[in-house]
């Protein structure tokens, strides 16, 4: 054991901890980067994704060839070139076959490979698969050097270190993926439109972003939808590398006959699955969170078919579709993140660096083919030059080989011809002496000199070598043709309309008279109609009324509470008036601390004025207290251990403000400051544990009127003599005023 923990053993590293930490770290990071997550920007594929294509090609898993179990391409990705799990290769795999995944899949699967609603694949015993055209595309060339290779993990083997890529797939299936600190995010486009920007780059290097997409207007998902992300956000998007696209679902309306009718859902957002959309709608309609959906139902077959009932024909389907779209994934946002490798290092590209990097990689894999090309022509040539040396001799050559003992350095000797040359002689059979072949090689010679001066000329001419690429990218197109089902663009763009979905909302809701009744223990419900004798309500036992307020169901409703948040309610959605109701706090993010201290009808053109018990206030819109968050809006800042006191109607001119101390100050309302939310000012001076008590806004013309314990009003002549200056501490309230010490009994 001590000769383990030898410190001059050479196995034991002495450094500080978080040195060693971080090396590891950035040496796992880099490799996330690198070697799992970030696409190359030549061939947009990630490791994972070229080791399977690779390993596929090397079964002769060809279009037209035999389909294999997966289960053997799996096998062999894993053993030979990626050794991981078996679930990442075949998830990959799935996914590269997945039609509505991947634009153009790259696998041709058959069996179950999963569906648009979520469903996963069968396992890979039952699946087969074979390589598409597409993915014969990107791996052509392989075998002529087009690019280089490097050796596998255990160095038995080796594999390609990017694709040859006969058109652009990072921008044709796009790619996601979460590294280290870094991430990517890049929507599948139309590979017409892209080879088309690829081609005007290649005519004019000058080519801006915004001609680019000219040709190429913008994402192509392989579900279809409607893109209604602006041109401006697009061009934005494209020129920096990062943005976003709002897509939707696209629909249309179905007549029905006496005014009634439907909305069918035909292509659903990119990467949304179609079950949990409909689990989701129909949450909704349960919820009442969509008033204008009645039913939705799905009636698809191979092709998508969702079914929108709306809860009346007199709904406009403009607005019913605007209502969805806000709430439901029948819009969604893609974020554009073009982070990729270039030259081994991630990096951020807008739409002309990728095709640019795109390009000059397909230019050195057309340069190095074609060198790979005319070193093979060279060596044909060179055979075939031997060859019609022994034509032109072909007694003495007959001679050498049945008299000498060394035939091969005699020939070398004899014509000046090279070893290679003598072998290759020596090798022909007797058959290929005759006239007719010597033809032949000549037609062949003269073919291969003239294929060769073509290829030297192309290799000594940039010119040249920019035509190739035009050309091989011209015949690529050809395979995703916009007029094939496989080419035609899918995605279409549209302005997204501008619809006041609220209003319209408003305008389409029934209006019915409810009253909102809530209980001093929080019970809240809607009981229908109005002027209700809301003494013969029942309670649970040890309940009471605490608040009631009359409105229509097209209203919003506010409860203030006593630490300064502002809570909003559509009346609509209140629990019926039979029974006791529900638990406010199961609508909002209530703690069992806190109360309700007011509850009113929102309505944007009033004002109120809040004040807490520490004696601080401010006149608020009644508009800056809607808010659509469960945990409501902080309006006032109460201090610690201090309530919302008041958040009364502002109707007046004059604000009376009374202490525990039963102190009374009147001041002008213009001395209060109006403000969204914040603490105020202060109202009352108070010395001690003297508090505010009570404060209300009055008219001067009807004078300052209070309510007495047993409900009758009364007014106070003398009250101008309580007038003074905001903050200051007042006099004693006036003789007859309430016990109470509020103005409210």
């Amino acid at each position: 054991m001590t000769d383990l923990l030898d410190p001059e053993d050479d196995r034991i590293i002495n450094e500080p901890l978080s040195e060693a930490l971080t090396k590891r770290y950035l040496a796992y990071a880099l490799s996330t980067i690198t070697s799992r997550a970030l696409p190359d920007v030549r061939d947009g594929l990630k490791p994972v994704q070229r080791r399977i294509l690779y390993g596929m090609r090397e079964l002769k898993l060809n279009p037209d060839g035999g389909y294999r179990k997966c289960a053997k391409v799996v096998g062999e990705v894993m053993g030979n070139y990626h050794p991981h799990g078996d679930a990442s290769i075949y998830d990959t795999m799935v996914r590269l076959a997945q039609d509505f995944s991947v634009r153009y899949p790259l696998v041709d699967g058959q069996g179950n490979f999963g569906n648009i609603d979520g469903d996963s694949a069968a396992a890979m015993r039952y699946t087969e698969s074979r390589m598409t055209e597409a993915a014969k595309l990107l791996l052509d060339g392989l075998s002529e050097n087009a690019v280089d290779f490097k050796p596998t993990y255990d160095e038995n083997d080796e594999e390609p270190v990017v694709l040859p890529a006969g058109f652009p797939n990072l921008l044709a299936n796009g790619a996601t993926g979460i590294a280290v600190g870094m991430a990517t995010s890049i929507p599948p486009h139309n590979v017409a439109e892209a080879i088309d920007a690829a081609l005007l780059l290649i005519d004019r290097k000058t080519t801006t972003t915004e001609e680019l997409l000219e040709v190429m207007p913008g994402p192509d998902f392989p579900t279809g939808g409607v893109i209604v992300e602006p041109k401006e956000s697009i061009l934005d998007a494209y020129e920096t590398g990062r943005g976003s696209f709002r897509m939707r679902a696209k629909w249309s309306v179905e007549d029905l006959g006496r005014g009634t009718w439907q909305v069918v859902v035909t292509e659903i957002p990119y990467q949304v699955q179609k079950s949990k959309l409909i689990e989701r709608l129909a949450d909704l309609i349960e919820s009442k969170k969509a008033p204008l959906l009645a039913d939705i139902r799905d009636e698809s077959a191979e092709d998508i078919r969702l079914i929108l009932e709306p809860r009346a024909k007199t709904v406009e389907p403009d607005v019913l579709m605007e209502s969805l779209f806000r709430i439901c994934d029948l819009e969604t946002r893609f974020s554009l993140n073009m982070n990729v490798l270039h030259n081994g290092a991630p990096q951020v590209m807008g739409l002309r660096q990728v095709l640019r990097a795109y390009l000059d990689h397909r230019r050195e894999v057309v340069v190095r083919r074609a060198q790979f090309r005319l070193d093979k022509i060279e060596k044909r040539l060179h055979l075939l030059d031997g060859y019609l040396i022994a034509y032109l001799n072909i007694d003495e050559v007959i001679r050498i080989i049945r008299e000498e003992d060394h035939p091969k350095e005699v020939m070398i000797e004899r014509f000046g011809i090279t070893e290679t040359q003598a072998e290759a002689i020596l090798n022909l059979r007797l058959r290929a002496l005759r006239k007719l072949e010597e033809m032949e090689i000549r037609k062949e010679h003269e073919s291969l000199s003239e294929e060769r001066s073509d290829i030297v000329a192309m290799l000594g001419s940039e010119g040249r070598q920019w035509t190739k690429v035009k050309k091989e990218l011209k015949e690529a197109r050809k395979v995703f043709d916009p007029s094939t089902e496989l080419g035609r663009r899918r995605a279409g763009f549209e302005d997204a309309p501008v619809i006041d979905v609220g209003a319209a909302l408003e305008a389409s809701m029934p209006k019915e008279p409810l009253t909102v009744v809530l209980s001093t223990k929080g019970w809240i419900r809607g009981m229908k109609g109005h002027g209700i004798d809301l003494t013969s309500a029942k309670f649970k036992d040890g309940d009471a009324l605490l608040f009631s307020e009359e409105v229509h169901t097209t209203d919003k409703l506010i409860l203030m509470s006593s630490d300064g948040r502002a809570f909003t309610l559509t009346c609509d959605k209140l629990p019926g008036g039979r029974g006791h109701g529900e638990p406010i706090r199961i609508t909002i993010d209530l703690e069992d601390s806190v109360d309700i201290v007011g509850m009113f009808k929102l309505d944007g053109s009033r004002k109120r004025i809040m004040a807490s018990d520490a004696g601080y206030g401010f006149i608020v819109q009644e508009s800056e207290l809607e808010s659509n968050r469960k945990a409501g809006k902080s309006v006032v800042s109460v201090p610690t251990g201090g309530k919302l006191l008041k958040a009364d109607l502002a109707k007046g001119d004059h604000v009376a403000v009374i202490g525990t101390n039963k102190k009374l100050l009147i001041f002008p309302l213009d001395e209060l400051p109006e403000m969204a939310r914040g603490k105020g000012n202060k109202l009352q001076n108070y010395r001690g544990t003297d508090k505010l008590a009570d404060a209300i806004v009055f008219h001067a013309e009807d004078g300052l009127i209070v309510t007495d314990s047993a409900g009758r009003m009364r007014g106070f002549p003398e009250w101008r003599e309580w007038i003074g200056k905001r903050a200051q501490a007042g006099k004693v309230a006036m003789r007859g005023f309430p016990r109470s010490g509020t103005f409210t009994g």
